[in-house]
């Protein structure tokens, strides 16, 4: 049934063995994790090996200016009631042991990460929202998962609700070899002589004592996407900027992420190799709209126009971070230049809000605590900075004395949900790509405990509009009514800080047109087009 793909891939497997050696070029690159079990992004995401997911192709992925791309879905429709969804495959795809890849891989896939404790599983309920995931994640058959293969190149899936963002929730569905894990079960993916891939890459070794991984160019890729160079080497032990800066300065990296003490000197020795990037991440003052003084929309307004975010981000975060005048980041689909401007430091204003709810010059205020969480990464550089500041500016500007209160994650998060408190400083970073993300955390309660009926209305008609033009729209409608009742203050958004090699080109070297370089937090586009 499957000769033809089988002698496509046969032929192109010998043409590569059978061509003369050529200079090879080779990427080295930092990785994360120094530990990982499995070669297979749909068994584990949290413990897999390193950069699993390059070795297979997505139904569809994102370009470094976040369009989403299709690619081993040649495309897609949508059913009128807006339920069921079909992707057609690209024809000639094949595994780079010749097998055909089919619709039955991506089935699989899915039915094995329902049923068999998958540590992603709830993105596919949260973000999927596909009928019969709940159920068959607590114990039913998975043939009750509503995804099948119709034909060889054809795969039907049907969600709860209509998800017109449903393609880019794709964006993380890779097939599974359904032959190799016949053969040798979920141990296909421990040993490198049995890993097969379909995506760019093909894995060459992988050190399991540090999770370093070798991948090569694939000779029996036939989809978008190319590699332009020979070997990619990833190195997780150069990961952490202390370790990476001077592995980049001793030739051993061709990039590396700077911590805030590298900035000045990398900026000085190697301006024109410098990259930022903004993560997909927001941190805001959210309150509980019930309590005093904050179920008054006045003081909230007036929060809201008290902050110099300028300032804040330039002087005492020295540029980890950017100003945010939306929930959304900069770079984020739906992101809206409108409602980032209404985001102005005006302490005029933010006084006579002030006076308004009946606290002129602060009379009369309570002295408040913020609770701020515990936090590592690069929110741990941010946030207990950037509270003292808002303590100082709102003490500066409209007489408010504030107390900061930093309280452990499970407690922080205790007092968030069981409103503890009248207000938190509060990060998040997207979970997927779309702004249902971000607005559905203020969604009929949410995170936050809002139950705001006109701005759940816009959310509920964005989520299910299949239009995108009119989707932004809405959702731009209901981050209005946030801005309109106070709702939150939205503070910073986090960046990252790389230095690059000025042996490397391409696209994926180059800032998108807001000026931002995604590097491998996109790892199919960024090494994908890259060179050396």
């Amino acid at each position: 049934m499957h000769i033809l793909p089988k002698l496509v891939g046969a032929l192109a497997v010998a043409t590569a063995l059978t061509m003369p050696a050529l200079a090879q070029t080779t990427i080295l690159a930092p990785g994360q994790s120094t530990t990982g079990t499995y070669m297979d992004y749909m068994k584990t995401v949290y413990d897999r090996a390193t950069f699993a997911e390059l070795l297979q192709i997505p139904i569809a992925t994102f370009d470094k200016e976040f369009e989403l791309v299709p690619m081993a879905a040649e495309s897609w429709s949508q059913s009128e009631d807006g339920l069921t969804w079909t992707f057609k495959l690209r024809p000639g795809l094949v595994w780079s042991d010749g097998e055909p890849l089919t619709s039955e891989d991506f089935v699989f896939s899915l039915q094995r990460a329902a049923n068999s404790g998958y540590d992603f599983a709830w993105y596919w309920d949260f973000a999927g929202g596909i009928k019969g995931w709940k159920e068959v994640t607590e114990g039913a058959d998975a043939s009750e998962l509503a995804v099948k293969a119709v034909d060889d190149l054809t795969i039907e899936i049907t969600t709860v609700a209509p998800k017109p963002y449903f393609p880019s929730v794709t964006s993380l569905w890779y097939p599974v070899p359904k032959h190799q894990q016949d053969k040798f079960g979920d141990d296909w993916a421990l040993n490198v002589e049995n890993v097969v891939s379909s995506g760019p890459f093909s894995v060459e070794s992988w050190e399991k004592s540090n999770n370093s991984v070798v991948f090569v160019k694939s000779p029996t890729y036939t989809g978008p996407w190319q590699a332009q160079v020979d070997r990619l080497e990833v190195d997780p032990t150069i990961g952490a900027p202390e370790v990476g800066l001077p592995a980049f300065l001793a030739g051993d990296a061709d990039y590396t992420f700077l911590n805030t003490g590298q900035v000045p000197v990398a900026t000085a020795t190697n301006p024109d190799g410098i990259r930022k990037n903004a993560v997909f991440a927001t941190s805001y003052i959210s309150y509980d709209l019930d309590a005093e003084p904050f179920n008054n929309v006045d003081v909230r307004r007036a929060f809201y126009h008290a902050v110099d975010r300028a300032e804040l981000t330039s002087t005492v975060l020295k540029d980890i971070a950017i100003p945010a005048g939306s929930i959304l980041p900069p770079g984020y689909p739906g992101y809206n230049p409108d409602v980032v401007a209404q985001a102005t430091f005006d302490p005029e204003k933010a006084k006579k809000h002030l006076a308004d709810a009946g606290f002129p010059n602060g009379e009369g205020f309570p002295n408040v605590d913020i609770w701020i969480r515990e936090e590592g990464g690069y929110n741990g550089a941010i946030v207990p900075a950037m509270a003292q500041y808002l303590q100082a500016e709102l003490k500066e500007h409209l007489n408010i004395t504030v107390s900061i209160r930093q309280l452990p994650g499970a407690e922080w998060m205790d007092g968030l949900r069981g409103k503890k408190n009248n207000i938190f400083i509060a990060p998040y970073e997207y979970d997927y790509l779309d702004p249902s993300n971000f607005y559905g955390i203020f969604y009929n309660g949410g995170r936050h405990g809002y139950f705001v009926p006109e701005y759940d209305a816009l959310v509920a008609k964005a989520d299910a509009e299949s239009d995108w033009d009119t989707r932004y729209d809405l959702y731009a409608q209901a981050e209005q009514v946030m801005i309109d009742q106070g709702l939150i203050v939205p503070l910073v958004h986090p960046i990252t800080t790389a230095v690059i090699s000025g042996d490397l080109g391409g696209e994926a070297s180059q800032p998108n047109s807001l000026g931002f370089t995604p590097l491998d937090r996109l790892g199919h586009y960024f090494f994908t087009h890259l060179t050396k």
